[in-house]
C-alpha cells in the first residue's frame, strides 16, 4: 500500500488527476493518519472530517466529468485556526472566540479550495499568535513529533507539527515575526514567510497588521511553491488594501541552477554566542551545500538587526493592542455572565477571555500608545524599522539572498523557557525580515548529532523575489540531499507507520 506521508503534495495532485486513486481516499488517509497520531501530537483544534470528504468527493466527480482539476487536486490541507472557513470555528485557540462559527472564508483558504485542495481541519497556534512554542493555546500544547517532550516552536506549531507528522501535506501558517519560518525549523518543514503583501490577509484574524503575513508549510521546497502558485493565483486582492499582484511562476524556475547567484553571510554573526554548536554546524552545513550547487558566497552587514527586537516589541504590541480591542465580549468575544454594568461585564470579559501572554501585550501596546508615552517608543521603533529596510536594500545590491540561522537553537523541552523576555530572544534571526517586509524561508538541513532534533537554515531574499529565494532554497535542498544530511519527503520517524495507507 502507498502511504500518504511518502507522496508529495504534486504527486497526490498528479495521481489524483490520472486516476491512480481518488481524492476520497486521500482524505481518508489523512483522517486515519489524524486518528493514529494526533492524540500524541495534538496539532489540530478542529478536525472538518465532514468538509473534507464532502470536498474530495466532488473532486472526484468533477473528474469523473471530464473536468480539468486543480494543481492541488485532492491534496490534504490544514490552516491556522486564525484563518477563516465557513463551516468550521476560528479560534485563534482563545477561550475569547471559543465558540466563534467562521461566518466567511478567508482568501488565502478560498485560492487553495479553487485549486483543488481539500481542507483537514483547524491547526493549533499560540494564542492569537503570541508565542513562540503552542504552549500559549488555551486548549492544550501541541507536541513536536521528533519528540514528544519538546515544542513545535509557534506560534504556527500546530501547522508545521501537522505537517511532519505526515497528517496533512501542506498547512497554512501566518508569520508576524518568525511564526511560519521557526515552527518549520523546529519540526524540520520547509517553512516560507512571503513578501509582505504577495499573499491576501482579508478574513485573518489580525495580530500586527503591518507585519503579519499568510505562507505555506510543507515538506519540501517544490511543495511549498506548488501551494505559493495557488495563494497568488487571482492577482490582488481587492478585499486587502496591502495586496499585490505577484506572478504565479513559483515552480517554473525552481530547477534551474544557481551558478554565479550571491549568496550573502554575516560573519560576526555566525560567531554570536546565543548561536548553539548543532546550529552553527547546520548553518556551515547549508553554506558548503550552496557552494557546492554553484553558488558564491560573499560578506554582508545587517548593522540594526540587534535593535530589532526591541523594535518588533513596541510595533507589535502596539498594532496588537489596537486589532483586539474589538474583541470586548459585546461585538465579539467571550461575553461574562452576570454583570451589573456595561463596564464591568466588558472588563470581565477580557480578563477571562484572555489568557497571560494576551494580556501582557495588549498591556504593553496599552502603555506604548499612551499620551507623553508614544513620541517616546513608538516613533523611535518606526525610524529603526527605516534603517532596518536600508540595511536590507544595501546588503541586497550585493546579494541575491542572505544565509542565517531560523533560531539560536533547535526545539527546546516543555516549561524550559519560562522568562517572557527569554522567549522573545528566540526571534532574533527572524524579526528583522517582518519589520521590513522581505521574504524569508526555512529549509531543514540535517539533525543535531547531540539530540537528533531537526536543523534547519534560514534564507531571506529581497522584496517580491520569492521566485528566486525560493530557487536558492530547492538548491540548498537539493545539495543537503546529495550530502545524504535530510531526505525532504520523509516524516517525524516516530510516525513513519502509523495510519495514513492509500
Amino acid at each position: 500500500m502507498t502511504r500518504l506521508d511518502q507522496l508529495s503534495a504534486a504527486q497526490i495532485a498528479s495521481g489524483v488527476a490520472a486516476g491512480a486513486f481518488s481524492a476520497t481516499e486521500v482524505a481518508r488517509a489523512s483522517l486515519d493518519a489524524i486518528e493514529a497520531r494526533d492524540a500524541e501530537v495534538q496539532a489540530f483544534l478542529q478536525v472538518s472530517a465532514d468538509l473534507a470528504l464532502k470536498t474530495a468527493t466532488a473532486t472526484d466527480e468533477l473528474r469523473a466529468h471530464g473536468a480539468k482539476l486543480g494543481p492541488l487536486a485532492g491534496v490534504p490541507v490544514a490552516f491556522k485556526d486564525n484563518m477563516n472557513l465557513q463551516g468550521t470555528r476560528t479560534t485563534c485557540a482563545s477561550r475569547m472566540l471559543e465558540g466563534y462559527e467562521s461566518p466567511y472564508t478567508a482568501t488565502c483558504v478560498q485560492r487553495m479550495l479553487a485549486a483543488g485542495a481539500t481542507p483537514i481541519g483547524k491547526t493549533n497556534m499560540d494564542e492569537f499568535a503570541f508565542g513562540s512554542s503552542t504552549e500559549s493555546s488555551a486548549f492544550h500544547p501541541t507536541r513536536n513529533p521528533w519528540d514528544a517532550a519538546r515544542v513545535p516552536g509557534g506560534s504556527s506549531g500546530g501547522s508545521a507539527a501537522a505537517v511532519a507528522a505526515g497528517e496533512v501535506s501542506i498547512a497554512l501558517g501566518s508569520d508576524t515575526g518568525g511564526s511560519i519560518r521557526q515552527p518549520a525549523s523546529f519540526c524540520g518543514v520547509v517553512g516560507l514567510k512571503p513578501t509582505y503583501g504577495a499573499v491576501s490577509r482579508y478574513g485573518v484574524v489580525a495580530f500586527g497588521s503591518s507585519l503579519d503575513q499568510v505562507g505555506p508549510l510543507g515538506r519540501s521546497v517544490t511543495d511549498v511553491a506548488i501551494a505559493m502558485n495557488a495563494l497568488v493565483t487571482g492577482g490582488r486582492d481587492p478585499l486587502d488594501s496591502t495586496s499585490q499582484d505577484v506572478p504565479a511562476s513559483f515552480s517554473a524556475h525552481l530547477e534551474d541552477p544557481v551558478e554565479g547567484m550571491r549568496v550573502g553571510v554575516i560573519p560576526a554573526l555566525m560567531e554570536h554566542e546565543s548561536i548553539a554548536p548543532d546550529v552553527r554546524k547546520g548553518l556551515a552545513d547549508a553554506r558548503a551545500a550552496l557552494e557546492e550547487q554553484g553558488a558564491q558566497i560573499t560578506e554582508v552587514e545587517l548593522s540594526h538587526m540587534a535593535s530589532a527586537i526591541a523594535a518588533y516589541y513596541v510595533i507589535g504590541p502596539s498594532e496588537a493592542f489596537s486589532n483586539l480591542a474589538r474583541f470586548d465580549g459585546v461585538r465579539f468575544g467571550y461575553q461574562e455572565p452576570g454583570s451589573a454594568t456595561l463596564a464591568e461585564q466588558t472588563a470581565l470579559s477580557r480578563a477571562h477571555g484572555f489568557g497571560a501572554e494576551a494580556k501582557r501585550r495588549q498591556l504593553l501596546g496599552a502603555y506604548l500608545l499612551s499620551s507623553g508615552v508614544y513620541h517616546e517608543y513608538y516613533y523611535p521603533a518606526q525610524q529603526v524599522r527605516t534603517l532596518i529596510t536600508e540595511d536590507y536594500r544595501h546588503a541586497f545590491a550585493r546579494c541575491d539572498a542572505i544565509l542565517l540561522p531560523v533560531a539560536p537553537t533547535t526545539a527546546w523541552h516543555f516549561g524550559e523557557v519560562n522568562d517572557p523576555t527569554q522567549m522573545y530572544a528566540s526571534d532574533l534571526f527572524t524579526i528583522s525580515l517582518n519589520i521590513a517586509g522581505n521574504a524569508g524561508v526555512s529549509v531543514p538541513v540535517g539533525s543535531s548529532p547531540a539530540s537528533g532534533m531537526p536543523l534547519s537554515a534560514q534564507l531571506q531574499g529581497p522584496a517580491f523575489q520569492d521566485a528566486n529565494l525560493l530557487r536558492m532554497a530547492r538548491a540548498l535542498e537539493r545539495g543537503i540531499a546529495k550530502k545524504g544530511l535530510h531526505m525532504p519527503d520523509t516524516v517525524a520517524p516516530a510516525f513513519a507507520d502509523r495510519g495514513g495507507e492509500l
